[in-house]
């Protein structure tokens, strides 16, 4: 018989990324049907009631809930001693830091005065990431904000502040940058190269890197300036600075600049911009019209003499079998902007559907996709049942701030379908995740894997039954 177990420890916490971990561990100790390990936000609690978990009435943000279902009360002391064993490994100090060690710093501005100049990294629950990034600002520090959910307003603030002090602030919502051959957030391995990347898209910029890796050619930096930086109001406040900053670099013979669709006022500007430039700059933005992110990549190839290869496709999706819709499901919210840009304006009154679980909406609360696949997991085991799924298009990213394995996770779950699957892979062979295992994983349990998120799209429209195909898709 089925029990269930829920402890609040008060004032006890850890972050969201640790208790992913613990969580996962303890889901995998004998007796454990189903467990939670959170701290107990709003969002937290809700999904822990939608576990079937009851949280006692008064339990805060500040508490941890351990909520287990358990195959019945004998499990539960072996259980528990295993989530704590979880814990106090996750949590465990650094093995150097003795009697001796110096403590670490409190606040942003602390350390700032051990390492002045430095680039700050703020990686902080969102509502709570302007204060860290303003401190870094004031002493002078160009910053990356990993964070999802800061409000476009205090993002103005922030990037009007670093343009009267001639510093640049990376994201929000782009948590992707190579600087000195250094990845920030989610970064691929790339070769130090002659291409210098402006980026308003994570995975734009990442597919970029990817693709260009995959020609031969290395990237000098890429600064991810942020998702909302070409929108009306950021009017492109990081993104002209970085491009001044990459003109200003020697090494840097090509500039890509990377975006989902601008506004249209706002690249009216940034093309003033370029025009006075020394460094050629290739476009690649998203838009009605306007070529995607492998076509881009092409074109900036071109432009450097290199030969355009290519794009490996690896296995051999299974004929659709029935059903009339698309559906994409991605962690890469430029690649799902891309994909329904491949599809056309009919795509959506045809019924196909590219949701984009990297979406702050999605990620309130919770880790990113990248690192947790919960989210898109349950979707993905809901449209392969689901009998008007006529074909299933995948991302899988790959590079450091990525999930360690997640074709190990994404392959059982693909295995055995009757729905045909297409996957993108945006990764190299250098990534940490091993690319060439990714692909093989992926590959043997049925899917059909391009290293092109175009290729992968339009290979996915085409395996619709000829009834269901938008004409601009063909």
């Amino acid at each position: 018989m089925t029990t269930t177990h829920v402890e609040v420890r008060p004032g006890a916490y850890a972050d969201s990324v640790t208790l992913l971990r613990v969580s996962r561990t303890a889901q995998q100790l004998d007796g454990v049907v189903a467990a939670q390990v959170a701290m107990a936000t709003p969002l937290n609690v809700d999904v822990l009631t939608g576990m079937g978990f009851s949280v006692p009435a008064g339990t805060g943000a500040n508490d941890l809930v351990v909520a287990l279902h358990l195959t019945g009360d004998d499990a539960l002391p072996a259980a528990v001693a295993g989530v704590d064993r979880a814990l106090a490994e996750a949590t465990r100090p650094a093995p150097d830091g003795g009697a001796g060690a110096v403590a670490p710093p409190r606040t942003t501005a602390t350390a700032l005065d051990r390492a002045p100049g430095s680039v700050v990294l703020v990686s902080v629950p969102g509502p709570h990431a302007t204060v860290e990034a303003m401190d870094a600002l004031d002493a002078g520090s160009d910053v990356m904000i990993f964070s999802d959910n800061v409000p476009v307003e205090q993002e103005v603030a922030l990037k009007q502040a670093a343009a009267q002090r001639s510093l640049l602030v990376m994201g929000p919502d782009c948590g992707t940058a190579v600087l000195d051959g250094l990845g920030l957030g989610f970064a691929n391995v790339v070769e130090p190269g002659p291409v210098g990347l402006v980026a308003a898209s994570g995975t734009g910029c990442q597919q970029v890197m990817a693709l260009l890796d995959h020609a031969g050619v290395g990237v000098r930096a890429a600064l991810g300036v942020g998702g909302r930086d070409l929108s009306a109001p950021v009017d492109g406040l990081a993104t002209r600075e970085a491009l001044r900053r990459l003109d200003a670099d020697p090494a840097v013979v090509l500039i890509v600049l990377v975006s989902k669709p601008p506004a249209a006022e706002v690249a009216e500007r940034i093309d003033r911009l370029v025009a006075t430039l020394t460094t050629p700059v290739e476009y690649a933005l998203l838009g009605p019209g306007r070529p995607d992110l492998t076509a881009a990549t092409e074109a900036a190839l071109v432009r450097l003499g290199r030969p355009v290869p290519d794009w490996p496709v690896h296995g051999t999706a299974r004929p659709a079998s029935g059903g009339h819709r698309l559906r994409g499901l991605f962690v890469g919210g430029t690649l799902a902007t891309e994909s329904a840009q491949i599809a056309g304006e009919d795509a959506a009154r045809a019924g196909h559907t590219f949701v984009d679980f990297g979406d702050d909406e999605w990620t309130r609360g919770r880790a990113h996709p990248m690192i947790d696949p919960t989210v898109r997991l349950e979707h993905l085991a809901a449209v392969l049942a689901d009998p008007e799924t006529a074909v299933v298009l995948l991302d899988l990213v790959l590079g450091h701030g990525a999930e360690p394995d997640p074709a190990s996770v994404l392959a059982p779950a693909i295995a055995g379908s009757r729905v045909p699957v297409v996957v993108s892979v945006v990764g190299t062979g250098a990534d940490p995740q091993d690319l060439a295992a990714q692909i093989d994983a992926l590959v043997a349990a049925g899917a059909e894997v391009h290293l092109s998120h175009a290729g992968a799209t339009r290979r996915a429209l085409a395996l619709l039954p000829a009834d269901t195909t938008t004409g601009a898709a063909r």
